[in-house]
């Protein structure tokens, strides 16, 4: 049985992995603003492709190496990267004025969050699974809405710091947060979860996949995308096309991420009043329906705009980690993989929306609300694929 310091440090990182993921697009009216780094449209698109490439390229690499390695080393090698995220980060904001240096150091730290995230969440998934293998779905969904509270605060920090007047104090936060957490976790062992991980007859991702592994692998590209154009841009929407302050910005972005957490803790808590198969299916409907909703925002009102991304993230909130705990419990034969391979496939979808919305705007001239609406497609494949993805094999109606 795991020790409470065990299961403790998973989901503290799972908080600090959330904080970190989302200081990146929390800054991003620093990042765009001619005060700051002065960066485009899509130079700022453009900062998360390394991120997307190295966390696909972390996540599929990860089972694998804790088979030789050990999570614990896969998840402190994680921490570690995102703590030299945090670093550059704070480093480049010393030299904003010279933008190719600084815009240099902001893909260097997204590489490295990249890795961070990719060695980090599918470990932290597949240890709570471990930890608690009688409610999988529970204790993914716990550990996810963690991972949702860091996402939520991040833009809340923010906003706080610039009003302060140093942005920057949010990574400087973030560092010494990872760098107490790799000091506690470096003594733990992580024993219960290592069987989950790296033992038994485990397939990993290079000896072949089954054809179900791929219905997973669409569904959380699809997710990916439909998570991101909220995620990445609703900050800018708000600014550039609702004409709201920097403060409402960033509770717009709050409003996201504070909604898909409390909507994990919900559907974890009402699991048994609404099956996690009836949520995964009716979620999708609810992310089509804000993302109507936000291409059809009256440009006078932010508030409105706040409302429509709590949407969102409501209709994001549990399809990606019921996912994971669905292709586990399916997919028993490469369990340990299928939370690496799926966030590989949820960062392609990430990397397609935060890279593709800039230059639709910039090359086709293209409004953020056209794209919002566009996205509605996106979001019923997704639709579509749950209804695929929670029939297990398994449980077929045999013939008369």
């Amino acid at each position: 049985m795991a020790q409470r310091s065990e299961i403790a440090a998973v989901y503290l990182a799972g908080v600090a992995q959330g904080v970190a993921l989302v200081t990146f697009p929390a800054a991003s009216a620093v990042f765009t603003a001619a005060a700051g780094y002065g960066l485009s449209s899509t130079e700022y698109g453009g900062m998360f492709v390394p991120q997307a490439i190295t966390a696909i390229g972390a996540s599929l690499l990860g089972a694998g190496l804790a088979r030789r390695l050990g999570a614990k080393r896969i998840y402190l090698l994680g921490l570690l990267a995102n703590l030299l995220a945090m670093a550059l980060l704070i480093v480049s904001s010393l030299v904003m004025r010279q933008h190719t240096l600084a815009y240099g150091l902001l893909l260097l730290a997204t590489a490295s969050l990249g890795v961070g995230f990719g060695f980090t969440v599918p470990t932290l998934n597949t240890l709570a699974a471990a930890f608690f293998p009688q409610r999988v779905d529970r204790a993914v969904l716990g550990l996810n809405a963690l991972l949702g509270l860091g996402t939520a605060l991040a833009p809340l920090f923010v906003a706080l710091f610039v009003g302060l007047g140093i942005w920057w104090g949010l990574p400087l936060l973030v560092a010494v947060a990872l760098v107490g957490l790799l000091l506690f976790s470096r003594r733990l062992t992580f024993c219960a979860g290592a069987p989950a991980i790296g033992g038994g007859n485990d397939a990993p991702m290079s000896s072949g996949l089954p054809a179900r592994f791929w219905l997973f692998a669409a569904f959380a590209l699809l997710y990916g995308v439909c998570e991101t154009i909220n995620a990445n841009w609703a900050s800018l929407y708000m600014s550039r096309e609702l004409g709201a302050s920097a403060t409402m910005a960033s509770l717009a972005l709050t409003a996201f991420w504070g909604s898909v957490t409390g909507g994990r803790m919900l559907f974890a808590a009402i699991e048994r009043f609404l099956p996690p198969r009836r949520s995964c299916q009716l979620l999708p409907w609810v992310v089509a329906g804000a993302l109507i909703g936000a291409a059809l925002l009256p440009r006078s009102d932010p508030l409105f705009g706040i409302a429509t991304f709590a949407l969102a993230g409501l209709g994001c909130s549990a399809l990606l980690p019921l996912a994971i705990s669905f292709g586990q419990q399916q997919l028993p034969g490469m369990a340990s993989s299928v939370a690496g391979g799926l966030i590989a496939f949820y960062q392609m979808g990430y990397g397609i929306a935060a890279f593709g919305v800039g230059p639709l705007q910039g090359r086709l001239g293209l409004d953020l609300n056209v794209i919002y609406g566009a996205t509605t497609a996106v979001a019923l494949g997704l639709a579509a694929l749950a209804v695929l993805v929670v029939r297990s094999p398994q449980r077929r109606p045999s013939g008369p």
